[in-house]
């Protein structure tokens, strides 16, 4: 008679301990979700805080004449005055970084993904990748200083900024487009193969493109953080309060420059400017994202 009852007890007590589980197990999952959500909050503080004080401080001097007159001929308890000859620096500065720092990083990580593998050169250059990424800005800067223009006997220039500025960008280019390519599927290069696609053409039409909303981001991030760079360019560029729109001859300006001469002055003129110099800054950045997040949607593949 108890046999009965013990196999008629049975699958209660296991729903019983299955429902125990599913209990402790959704307690887990909103304990842990309930810390995600603390830790987003957390890391939100600093940043709204941060844009919060730089638009509050820097709204005040956005205007037009800051986008379309240059500190030249001010001093810094002058009025007025604006970051138009700053503003054209850095986009040409940052510009032609991009066009020389871009081709080379992406080669090197189809390199390194599609040709190199465990090779003696892939590990060489994957080694100095890592070295470049420590390095500090100053000491892009202190190199292009000693050979471009001490060496070489080159004068201050937006190009010499720019070739200190490069420096600084390949290596995150060439790290965040190497995991890039890493992701895309193995299959889709074997498909390719299969169908007797050649490798280059594989790179150019399969690989490539399943890749690229993820080498634009890593791109993006990395001219925002050459962008900021200041230390590099005053070593390079000097600085002018004038308007100069050729990158390749004389000192000219850039944003970085500009925000930091602007806010060395005790005048509280010059400190608004410094003030709306970081807040342009930080928008160009945000447009630019905003770009390459658009540019990312028209590339990415069917069906994707």
């Amino acid at each position: 008679m108890s046999a009965p009852t013990l196999v008629k007890d049975q699958p209660s007590r296991n729903g019983a301990e299955l429902t125990s589980v599913s209990l402790g197990r959704k307690l887990k999952d909103r304990a842990v979700q309930g810390l995600v959500y603390v830790a987003f909050a957390l890391a939100l503080i600093p940043l709204v805080s941060v844009l919060w004080t730089v638009v509050t401080n820097g709204i005040g001097r956005l205007d037009g004449d800051f986008f379309a007159f240059s500190m030249n001929g001010l001093s810094g308890r002058d009025p007025g005055g604006g970051a138009y000859h700053a503003i054209i620096g850095t986009l040409q500065q940052v510009a032609i970084c991009s066009l020389i720092a871009v081709p080379i990083a992406v080669m090197t990580a189809i390199y390194l993904v599609e040709y190199g593998g465990n090779g003696r050169l892939a590990r060489i250059i994957s080694f100095f990748v890592d070295v470049m990424t420590g390095i500090p800005s100053i000491v892009a800067g202190l190199f292009i200083l000693a050979l471009w223009l001490l060496t070489f006997g080159f004068q201050y220039s937006g190009f010499a900024g720019s070739l200190a500025l490069t420096i600084l960008m390949i290596p995150t280019v060439v790290r965040s487009a190497e995991e890039m390519l890493k992701l895309v599927p193995a299959d889709l290069r074997e498909a390719s193969y299969a169908l007797g696609v050649p490798r280059w053409r594989t790179i150019l039409r399969v690989v490539l493109p399943t890749a690229a909303p993820g080498v634009i981001t890593g791109i993006m991030l990395a001219v925002a953080r050459v962008m900021g760079e200041t230390a590099p360019l005053l070593l390079t560029i000097f600085f002018t309060k004038a308007i100069n729109m050729n990158p390749f001859e004389g000192p000219q300006g850039s944003l970085p420059t500009f925000i930091w001469e602007q806010a060395a002055d005790p005048n509280q003129n010059s400190i608004d400017r410094a003030w709306t110099g970081a807040l342009v800054l930080i928008l160009i950045i945000m447009l630019l994202n905003l770009g390459a997040r658009l540019v990312a949607r028209l590339y990415r593949p069917a069906g994707r």
